[in-house]
């Protein structure tokens, strides 16, 4: 079972195995904003990588930006980057594209080919006045970011493949990726991965997908992924969030990476030491989170080796015989067996430990913070979405009301915003959504700091 498990693990790294570090990792007092369309407008992926630097970094203050607006081409980004994108202040800037620009049911019609061109021009004409305008942001770090992919092998009830659509998306990747090498800027790439992800695992179960079921939006599985391998661009496979090993015989640390072990003892049956990391273990969600979403961020764990590259926080203690219970801060762990101790254990696979715990509420504060930002998500998408077009950008008074009111049974899109945008009309209350997210910012920059613990192995 073991020889299976491992090399169900190879196969998976060797998937996404060309991630070399193509991107710099964040520092202290980045803006980060990601440009996007619905993916990254209702997705998670920039969330679960700001709260991977919640967590490893505890002292590096930073800031990640949803940038995303549903239904987006990079046609419709070009007109909101100055009242939208810009107003953020980015540091670094994120930009990806290609979902909506490729075009959707005419790659199923007489014309798939000359269809799939022309979308692919279009889309490039567009890209090239961004372009322009990115080149006018000299103290912004550009990173040309590969959409995830359509998917076009999976096996998915009621809902017919848009053929080639993927195709198309590539080619505008392999844009960027040009653009990002004639402007000295950073390029990843989601697409080729994911697509190989996708293909690796529809070999045992044909309906399996890290797009969605419409095979275009992640589920929460699939913006880990997307977190993944952005994380991985940045170089951060490989760094534990600790590393202890301890001689039990001689009551010292053998090995003690990114952690500071001090006071170990033995009294009776019992080994004792104080343990403080300089990190956080990963916090996985367990719940589906977002509309219509069936699967969590922990179901990314089946598909990437996260745990092995990104969440290791290893005990290994050597010199003992039998079975003992592992306490931290008097809370009990688990039972492990002298064997598996030696072999060493990976404390962030153990939800009760009180790191974790601690680890748990910056995640429910930082998905807090998400929820509210995406009401300004949606302020933004009646305005560059509809009121733009109408002449009534950021006018946010009786008109414009108005205008929404006379479109709204002509708009479902609309419809369904109509309650939210009748709220954010007033600056009184976005002031007061911001202040909040600012706070919640503030209190995970607050309690993300690790701290002394206890750690007993008692002997059974």
């Amino acid at each position: 079972m073991r020889k299976i498990l491992l090399m169900a693990v190879a196969s998976i790294c060797l998937a996404t195995s060309a991630f070399a570090q193509t991107v710099k990792p964040f520092k202290e007092g980045d803006r980060a904003v990601f440009l996007g369309n619905s993916i990254t407008d209702g997705g998670h992926y920039h969330s679960f990588i700001w709260l991977y630097y919640m967590t490893r970094f505890p002292d590096m203050h930073i800031r990640v930006f949803n940038g995303g607006i549903g239904g987006d081409t990079a046609y419709d980004m070009n007109k909101r980057l100055d009242g939208d994108i810009f107003s953020m202040n980015p540091t670094v800037l994120m930009v990806t594209f290609g979902m909506n620009d490729s075009g959707y049911f005419e790659y199923n019609g007489d014309n798939a080919k000359e269809f799939g061109e022309q979308k692919y021009q279009e889309s490039i004409k567009n890209f090239q006045q961004m372009e322009k305008r990115f080149k006018e942001l000299p103290s912004t770090r550009m990173v040309m970011l590969g959409t995830s992919p359509y998917d076009e092998t999976a096996k998915i009830k009621d809902n017919t493949v848009f053929k080639k659509k993927n195709e198309t998306i590539k080619r505008i990747v392999e844009y960027q990726k040009e653009s990002a090498a004639k402007n000295g800027w950073e390029f990843t790439d989601l697409n080729a991965p994911m697509v190989a992800l996708n293909q690796q695992f529809q070999q045992k179960d044909s309906t399996f997908t890290l797009c969605g079921n419409d095979r275009i939006h992640p589920d929460n599985d699939g913006h880990m992924v997307m977190a993944y391998l952005f994380l991985k661009a940045q170089g951060f496979s490989g760094k534990n969030v600790a590393d202890v090993e301890i001689n039990a015989n001689k009551k010292e640390a053998i090995k003690s990476e990114n952690c500071t072990i001090s006071n170990i003892k033995k009294i009776g049956k019992d080994i004792s030491f104080d343990y403080l990391a300089e990190s956080l273990p990963y916090p996985l969600d367990t719940i589906a989170r977002g509309w219509g979403s069936k699967k969590s961020q922990a179901d990314v764990v089946k598909v990437v080796p996260f745990m092995e590259e990104m969440n290791s926080e290893i005990l290994k203690v050597t010199g003992l015989k039998g079975q003992y219970r592992l306490l931290i801060d008097d809370e009990e762990i688990g039972t492990w067996n002298a064997a598996d101790l030696e072999k060493g254990i990976n404390l962030a696979a153990e939800s009760k430990t009180p790191q974790y715990q601690q680890a748990l509420a910056i995640m429910h504060l930082n998905e807090y913070r998400w929820e509210l930002e995406r009401t300004f998500r949606e302020y933004a998408w009646c305005q560059f979405g509809f009121f733009q077009q109408q002449g009534l950008l950021f006018a946010n008074n009786r008109k414009a009301i108005e205008v929404m009111d006379e479109n709204v049974d002509k708009n479902m899109w609309l419809k369904g915003r109509r309650d939210m945008y009748s709220k954010m009309i007033y600056e009184s209350v976005r002031d007061a959504r911001q202040q909040e997210m600012d706070v919640l910012v503030s209190k995970i920059y607050e309690i993300n700091k690790p701290i002394i613990r206890k750690v007993v192995l008692r002997k059974i």
